[in-house]
């Protein structure tokens, strides 16, 4: 294992908000696998082909500089450019309404990030399904705790390196159950794990083939498909159909009503093939879906 860090420098041909482009990685405030401190470092701990590593990056300047330990830190470190946002790409985008044009004039670094790998950012995917955020993030916080192991590096204390593909098959179904994951989430990421090594080819590639790619696993639908591809390679026109919030976000904010998904994806064709960019756009200016009721309360698969 590298005991001491490797470094890489990276200049940004573009404007960044690098704790913008980095939050859709984190799973709560306590997710394990990511942090950031009080001097604005963001520490990411990941599985990569070469082993576990842990990658901190922040702002120097112009510069983004990333430094990494572990096995998996060269793989980390090659990956700076894209995780930043450097390589997407949104020179064909138009605004087809006065909300969007404006909020794209207002957020200039609006960037997605693309990890490159697909595992770590599936297993969360899927315990997100059909669950409130509460829930999932206890169960990821429980897994990673439990079965990942600990982050290389002088990584912030508590911080986890995900399960692995092997560890997540070798978890007993008592310790699923305690973790407060029920059998259909469960079965979806036991089967991925079986094939883990094949679906890290979506990440190349990208867009459609790569949703279809992972939506080849039983469990795997359009939504989780969606989360995915939007962390590990930046798909920018992935829309999570299927999502609670999104489709009433999406027509409040451009028609001043709800929409369900059909009626969504009517008002983002024009959009394509940025059509997720409109959502990080509207999410990012802290546009959500009016209330007008009680809160979804938690389930406690633990209690069953």
């Amino acid at each position: 294992m590298r005991a001491s860090a490797a470094r890489r420098d990276h200049t940004p041909g573009h404007a960044l908000d690098l704790a913008a482009v980095l939050g859709p990685l984190r799973r709560g405030h306590a997710d394990p696998a990511f942090r950031r401190d009080d001097h604005g470092v963001t520490w990411l701990a990941a599985n990569t082909a070469a082993g576990p590593g842990t990658l901190a990056v922040h702002r120097a300047g112009t510069e983004v500089v990333g430094r990494a330990w572990g096995p998996g830190a060269d793989a980390l470190l090659d990956g700076l450019p894209a995780l930043v946002g450097s390589e997407d790409d949104d020179s064909g985008f138009t605004a087809h309404h006065p909300l969007i044009a404006d909020l794209r004039r207002r957020r200039p670094t609006l960037r997605l990030c693309s990890t490159g790998r697909v595992w770590d950012l599936l297993v969360p995917s899927v315990l997100e399904q059909k669950v409130t955020g509460y829930e999932a993030r206890r169960s990821w916080r429980e897994l990673c705790r439990r079965f990942g192991e600990p982050a290389p590096g002088p990584a912030p204390e508590g911080m986890r390196v995900p399960p692995t593909p092997r560890a997540v098959l070798d978890i007993p179904d008592w310790e699923w159950h305690r973790a407060g994951v029920d059998l259909a989430r469960r079965r979806a990421i036991l089967a991925a794990a079986r094939v883990a090594h094949r679906l890290e080819a979506a990440a190349t590639l990208r867009g459609r083939p790569g949703r279809d790619l992972l939506r080849t696993v039983p469990g795997i639908g359009f939504w989780t498909a969606a989360e995915v591809a939007q962390r590990a390679w930046g798909d920018a026109d992935a829309v999570s159909v299927g999502d609670f919030h999104i489709p009433s976000i999406v027509g409040h904010a451009l028609l001043g009503r709800a929409l369900d998904d059909a009626g969504m994806l009517e008002v983002l064709r024009p959009y394509a093939p940025h059509r997720h960019r409109v959502i990080r756009y509207l999410e990012g200016a802290g546009i959500s879906r009016p209330r007008f009721g009680p809160r979804f309360s938690p389930r406690d698969y633990r209690a069953i």
